[in-house]
């Protein structure tokens, strides 16, 4: 089962593969996005990691969160399911 990683104030410097390369020390990733805006197409500071393993997903968090990259203290947890807020 894979897990969802939410990755938080990241430097507009990052690109995905470099995000791929912090998480894949800890173990095998599915993917890495980094959200964009849709208009200027910048990141908007935040993104996703998706791991295969739990164990190997609670390592990498354990070892990322707060760590400082690119100037910017990440925030690294387990992803909040998406809900629909429109009512």
């Amino acid at each position: 089962m894979s897990v969802n990683i939410y990755v938080g104030n990241l430097s507009y410097e990052m690109t995905e593969s470099k995000l791929n390369e912090l998480f894949s020390v800890h173990g095998a990733v599915s993917s890495a996005k980094i959200i964009t805006d849709q208009y200027t197409g910048g990141s908007k500071g935040f993104g996703f990691i998706e791991m295969k393993e739990r164990k190997e997903a609670d390592n990498a968090i354990n070892d990322l969160n707060g760590k400082n990259i690119l100037n910017r203290e990440m925030k690294v947890n387990i992803a909040k399911p998406k809900t629909n807020n429109w009512n």
